[in-house]
C-alpha cells in the first residue's frame, strides 16, 4: 500500500530564468530583498518560506504569484 504522507511537502522546482523571475518580483514586490530570493540547489522550500513570511503569504500563494510572473 503506498500512502504519501509527503504529499503537502511536494519539491518545487524553478521554471525558467529564476534571475529574471526574481528581478520581476523585487519589481511587484518591494519589500522583497537579495536574501529572500537567493536561490539554492536543493533548498527551494527554504526560500518558499522566506518569500512566504516576507509577504505574508502561505506556500501556496507563493507559488501561485510565481506561477503568474512565469505566464507574463
Amino acid at each position: 500500500m503506498d500512502t504519501n504522507h509527503n504529499k503537502g511537502d511536494k519539491s518545487f522546482k524553478i521554471p525558467g530564468d529564476w534571475i529574471e523571475q526574481s528581478k520581476q518580483l523585487k519589481e511587484k514586490f518591494s519589500t522583497l530583498t537579495d536574501h529572500d530570493l537567493k536561490f539554492e540547489e536543493g533548498k527551494e522550500k527554504e526560500m518558499l518560506e522566506r518569500i512566504g513570511n516576507r509577504l505574508r503569504k502561505n506556500r501556496e500563494e507563493v507559488l501561485n504569484i510565481i506561477k503568474e510572473i512565469n505566464l507574463s
